[in-house]
């Protein structure tokens, strides 16, 4: 039997802890009769699961019968790129034929002798688009990754046009929190302040636990204690089980060569992208054990209305939890020591 686990970035593994909840949730609202949404935004950490989660709905659409699910990659030509796709398809190539699109202006139909190309690409997509519809087909467009760029701009400001004329078209984005935000902030893309985040943070330890139990055969209580140095980080979970089942289930041989993946593949890039203000704040977290705010505060020299910004973002980041009053503590594995160890003033 070959390795379950994986230490690809971005790959659906084998094998997954699902999260159903979200999932059945954006299930249930894409095909409502009258969809309360057409846009789910996916956030979280790097290696949170983001891409896994967008590919394992993406896979269930594709096998409903009325579903057509198109992939675009956010640094092309985002409409050229979805109106190509649709083209490329035969069935739907007929659709527009019959339909007497002339799409030869942008190569990707047959000119319609007697009827004018269409030479705007939005315009195109539309027609395309609203003709798919009479045949019962709905679109699902997947776009992973996203950043501010001006393709990303120019795509939301068309497909909100698409969502008001009530055209079958579906949305889901991923994206750092900081990404996300900044493109939510243009001012004529609103809608997407409208649209549910799904944020995808820790998952269950127990979960873990019996999966590695299970996977790994190895005794409940090992099982449990390798859970627990993963802190329910999706990729950690990914990382640990994969080395462990190269050495046969030997968790506490391959801790060391664990922490010194997810430091080089994970944490070095988080730790860019902080500000230095960022990395000051974490800087108190690490050396305060307790995690609690005051003494975070006290060691920083910091009064709670300086404080409180940085801690807000660096949860939204998905960097650390706040779910308990008062204190805060790092959702990253050796994520502490990774800090305390690279800090610089």
């Amino acid at each position: 039997m070959k390795n379950p686990y994986s230490m690809v970035f971005g790959k659906e593994p084998e094998l997954l802890i699902s999260r159903a909840a979200q999932f059945n949730m954006v299930v249930r609202d894409f095909t409502e009769e009258n969809p309360p949404y057409q846009t789910y935004l996916i956030t979280g950490v790097r290696g949170s699961g983001k891409t896994v989660m967008m590919t394992d709905l993406a896979n269930h659409f594709r096998k409903l019968e009325d579903w057509v699910v198109v992939e675009l990659n956010p640094d092309r030509d985002l409409l050229n790129s979805l109106a190509a796709n649709l083209a490329s398809n035969q069935k739907f190539a007929q659709i527009f034929q019959n339909a007497k699109l002339n799409l030869s202006f942008w190569g990707f139909g047959l000119e319609i002798s007697g009827v004018t190309p269409i030479t705007d690409i939005e315009v195109a997509l539309r027609q395309m688009i609203a003709n798919l519809g009479k045949h019962n087909k709905k679109i699902l467009i997947t776009i992973d990754e996203v950043t501010n760029n001006s393709n990303i701009r120019a795509f939301a400001s068309a497909f909100q046009i698409m969502v008001r004329q009530e055209l079958p078209v579906f949305l889901l984005m991923t994206g750092l929190y900081e990404n996300i935000n900044a493109i939510q902030d243009e001012k004529n893309l609103t809608f997407l302040y409208r649209s549910p985040k799904l944020e995808m943070k820790s998952l269950n330890i127990g979960m873990i636990a019996e999966k590695y139990q299970i996977t790994l055969e190895v005794p409940y209580e090992d099982a449990l204690e390798m859970a627990k140095c993963t802190k329910g980080y999706p990729f950690a979970f990914q990382v640990l089980g994969y080395l462990t089942w190269e050495n046969r289930g030997n968790y506490k041989k391959v801790l060391p060569e664990y922490r010194q993946y997810l430091e080089e593949y994970v944490y070095e890039k988080i730790w860019s992208e902080l500000s230095v203000k960022d990395r000051q704040i974490a800087y108190g977290i690490a050396n305060c054990s307790s995690g609690k705010i005051k003494e975070i505060r006290a060691w920083l020299q910091m009064e709670t209305n300086a404080f409180n910004p940085y801690r807000k973002r660096m949860i939204k980041k998905g960097i650390i939890d706040g779910s308990a009053y008062g204190v805060v503590k790092f959702t990253l594995p050796f994520f502490e020591r990774f800090v305390l160890e690279n800090y610089e003033e």
